[in-house]
């Protein structure tokens, strides 16, 4: 794992040929994104620079073909999730930013959304039943009881339209609740501060270790101890009655061989707490 790459990596390499994410990202870069593009290159150049709108347009439109709404999700899914890291070129968008994109950008991405899933449909792509837009698998098959008039097929651009503004609308939902959930900038799954870095978690798995090493020496010398006084107790009435002490003496273990149970556990941020 901490070996470096020794050329740079050719990210579309990490996808199989026909994955869905790159026939999204083929088709997104051949549909007309004057719309969007003209924001950023009318804009005044203050601030920092934007991530690029054809990025943010691939995730969003592959992730809501995939049923992945969260604007948080998304975020994590370019950290842990192969295809969105391609389409991401390696960077991590965070969820705010992607979450004001989509509103910036809303009516100019229904439009682009609904052109990518009519290509889809167009094209025969057997993956369009991947597309969580309202549960339906459109087969690929072309039987008659497939074809459509052309009175037929308006209507069902207009419901394919109604469903992309309802999924769009969906999208705002979930992220404004898990905005109110986990605040404003939290993706909700932060580690705590000491074990985001490798230097800091390591160094607090050793700090936990060597309480959990130091809770069960005491608890040894404890039980030693008890073990040691009843022995001396037996010892005392051997002396007294002159008799000796039927049974076996307690046994006195050494604290300092004695290591936490193998199933011994410790929580991260609350030390004090058990299950």
């Amino acid at each position: 794992m901490s070996q470096m790459l020794l050329l740079p990596p050719d990210l579309r390499q990490w996808l199989r040929d026909d994955h869905l994410a790159l026939y999204v990202s083929d088709v997104v870069e051949a549909l007309d994104l004057s719309g969007i593009l003209k924001v950023y290159e009318e804009g005044d150049g203050r601030g920092r620079p934007p991530y690029h709108p054809v990025l943010m347009v691939k995730l969003l439109v592959y992730g809501y073909c995939i049923g992945k709404m969260s604007s948080r999700k998304m975020e994590h899914a370019t950290y842990d999730d192969v295809a969105f890291r391609v389409l991401a070129c390696n960077q991590h968008p965070d969820h705010d930013s992607i979450a004001e994109f989509r509103k910036r950008h809303l009516a100019e991405l229904a439009k682009l959304f609904l052109q990518v899933l009519e290509l889809c449909r167009r094209a025969g792509l057997v993956k369009l039943g991947h597309v969580a837009i309202d549960g339906t698998k459109i087969k690929a098959n072309a039987s008659k009881w497939q074809t459509m008039s052309y009175e037929r097929l308006s209507d069902a651009e207009q419901e394919l339209a109604a469903e992309v503004e309802r999924l769009l609308a969906e999208a705002q939902r979930i992220d404004d609740e898990e905005d109110e959930l986990y605040g404003r900038g939290k993706r909700g799954d932060e580690l705590p501060a000491e074990l985001r870095q490798r230097e800091s978690r390591l160094a607090r798995i050793r700090e936990l270790k060597a309480d959990m090493e130091r809770e069960a020496r005491e608890a040894a010398e404890q039980k030693a101890a008890a073990a040691e006084q009843r022995n001396r107790e037996h010892a005392q009435k051997e002396q007294e009655s002159g008799k000796k002490f039927r049974g076996r003496l307690a046994q006195v273990i050494d604290p300092s061989e004695v290591v936490p149970a193998a199933k011994t556990k410790r929580n991260f941020t609350d030390p004090d707490s058990r299950s």
